[in-house]
């Protein structure tokens, strides 16, 4: 097959931060696990438009949740926004500033939608970059794209890619993600909780060809919130409650993604091993090795899915058993002094909530 002369221009300007990240990575045992969340669209771009609500102000919003959860939870992780307000931020800028901190992971969000004329669907779907194999997952792609037509001279800044034209589509056949597997496999576990801790419509995890999973050098997902387009589904979207779910459901999977990315690596310290910190781990949703310190705020008969409003927004919670009676606790540290610091904010909402200590996932009395 013979490629035209602006489609490897096109293939040049997608493979420049492989070249980048060969050229100069940095090691993961000396700087902290980095995630970079992106609010897709922003200022001028709208992104897709419900009966009453905008595609950007619901992304931003679980967005921000969503990086508030980590941050509370994991002290060992850095968290980077493409956008904290209301902005436009081109495509390839959102993954210049991914590919410039060497992010760990790139998780982009944004809401589906149809045709006002035709009667939208419901579900979350959770995309890796790759060649899509279905018209649906094209349209998806395309719709996504289309951002770079509010950028100036995004013909010439984007050289031989027209997001209109499926034909510009084959140069993805061309590209080896080599962090696919990886993609995949946390694409996984957050579509996972979405449908089975948000009860979403599931719409599986789907490959296709996005510019901004393309121009990033890392592990990365595109998260598809749900349909706009959906008069039910657009209430969900924009409900405080609706957000926070779907904000803790991904935080969950990126919890069970840096879990295992944990097991697979040291965080060396004074050139000393020492255990990775890791947050939020219970019976809820397995266990590590070694001492941790959660805090322990209610127990009850019952057992409650996160975001219940008798955590008061607390959230994420997790919990372990006794007999049959769920302990719930928030947060997880490997440090006595971050528990402390973790005791004051929940004693904030709950007055008698106190540090509990577990060894190898076994509480300790």
């Amino acid at each position: 097959m013979v490629l035209h002369r602006k489609q490897l221009f096109f293939l040049f300007w997608i493979l420049i931060p492989v070249f980048l990240m060969i050229a100069g990575p940095i090691s993961a045992q000396n700087r902290k696990f980095t995630v970079v969340i992106d609010p897709g669209h922003g200022g001028k771009d709208p992104g897709a438009v419900g009966s009453n609500s905008k595609e950007k102000d619901i992304v931003l919003s679980v967005g921000l949740k969503l990086g508030k959860f980590i941050e509370s939870n994991h002290p060992d992780v850095n968290v980077i926004y493409t956008r904290k307000d209301d902005r436009f931020v081109e495509l390839n800028r959102r993954a210049e500033i991914a590919n410039k901190v060497h992010a760990d992971m790139f998780i982009s969000l944004h809401c589906n939608a149809l045709d006002r004329r035709k009667t939208s669907p419901q579900g979350v779907e959770t995309f890796v970059l790759g060649l899509h194999r279905s018209k649906d997952n094209l349209d998806v792609a395309k719709a996504e794209n289309s951002v770079i037509m509010y950028e100036e001279d995004y013909s010439v800044k984007y050289e031989g890619f027209n997001p209109n034209e499926p034909e510009s589509y084959i140069i993805f056949e061309f590209m080896a993600n080599e962090f696919l597997d990886r993609s995949v496999y946390f694409a996984s576990m957050v579509q996972n909780q979405l449908v089975t801790n948000s009860k979403r419509i599931n719409r599986n995890v789907r490959q296709a060809g996005f510019l901004v999973l393309r121009a990033v050098a890392m592990p990365s997902v595109l998260v598809e919130l749900g349909y706009i387009s959906n008069r039910e589904e657009e209430k969900y979207l924009k409900s405080e409650s609706g957000q926070t779910s779907l904000a803790t459901s991904i935080y969950n999977g990126f919890k069970e993604y840096k879990r295992e990315y944990d097991k697979k690596s040291y965080v060396f310290n004074n050139g000393e091993k020492q255990r990775p910190q890791s947050a939020g781990v219970s019976s809820s949703s397995g266990v590590t090795n070694g001492r941790e310190y959660r805090i322990q705020f209610m127990t009850s008969s019952r057992k409650y899915e996160n975001g219940a409003s008798v955590f008061k927004g607390l959230t994420p919670v997790d919990f372990y058993t006794d007999g049959k009676t769920y302990k719930y606790t928030y947060g997880s540290t490997l440090s006595p002094g971050e528990s402390k610091e973790l005791l004051k904010k929940v004693r904030k909402i709950f007055k008698d909530a106190f540090i509990i200590e577990f060894e190898d996932g076994v509480r300790v009395k």
